[in-house]
């Protein structure tokens, strides 16, 4: 989810069929698309599959009263993800339209920047920084919050979309000839270089590694017929896998140093 926001006119389509124009990455484009959040062949399809990949990677609580922030946490996506492992889940958005919707699946809502996080520092086992680091005019502010939430030991999880040539080809220019696929969601002069990321992070006591990752082939070949309109029946639920390469879509995880 946005923070801040950029130019660079895209048409988002408002309630009632009318389209607007907005600038790249306006957060009033969430406002628009509000009830399609937790539509599963919806328009943020593909932050259903990235949230189930990201609780993968958050370990089972280890004490009474964890608590996980989820920066830029929307609609609550990772939620029903969470179920089981023993946290509070509190969820940090600009978007109050989102909130409403996370608070109606058992967050925890703060209304507030992810770059100036308005909860006490240490209060996080888990900090989840999904798909917003690539939103924010100053990430490295947010990887810095972060780590401020985060108690010794406690672990980040993010996943976000590198700052590369065939990043911006894929995830905006190709992205968006797709029905279904938001227009104007990203601007990519915003996204985050994972080597710069790792540096960032290491500044700041936590040892990020990284791994590439994409949406099954499939899944995505299905969920595009969908939203074009084809009656399908049965088959696997899009999902992201691991692949051999970071340069489009990577996930980050690692603790901070006690």
């Amino acid at each position: 989810m946005p923070t801040g926001r950029t130019r660079a006119d895209a048409g988002v389509a408002a309630p009632g069929g009318r389209v607007r124009r907005l600038p790249r990455n306006d957060p009033r484009q969430y406002d628009d698309l509000a009830d399609e959040w937790w539509q599963p062949d919806g328009a943020f399809a593909m932050l259903h599959w990235l949230a189930q990949a990201r609780a993968a990677l958050v370990p089972p609580a280890t004490r009474p009263g964890a608590t996980l922030v989820d920066l830029g946490c929307g609609a609550g996506l990772l939620a029903p993800r969470l179920a089981g492992l023993g946290y509070r889940h509190v969820g940090v958005d600009l978007v109050r339209s989102a909130l409403v919707r996370a608070a109606a699946h058992g967050v925890t809502p703060v209304n507030g920047d992810a770059g100036a996080v308005p909860l006490a520092d240490g209060c996080a086992d888990v900090v989840a920084a999904g798909e917003v680091l690539e939103h924010v005019p100053d990430w490295p502010r947010v990887v810095a919050e972060a780590a401020r939430l985060l108690r010794p030991g406690g672990t980040l999880v993010l996943d976000t979309l590198n700052a590369t040539a065939l990043s911006r080809l894929l995830a905006v220019r190709v992205a968006e000839l797709f029905p279904g696929v938001p227009r104007g969601i990203h601007d990519p002069r915003l996204f985050v270089d994972a080597r710069e990321l790792i540096r960032e992070c290491a500044r700041h006591g936590i040892a990020l590694r990284v791994r590439g990752v994409r949406p099954a082939a499939w899944g995505t070949v299905r969920w595009l017929l969908r939203r074009a309109g084809v009656s399908l029946v049965g088959g696997d639920a899009p999902r992201i896998v691991p692949t051999w390469s970071a340069a489009v879509l990577y996930q980050g995880w690692g603790a901070k140093q006690g």
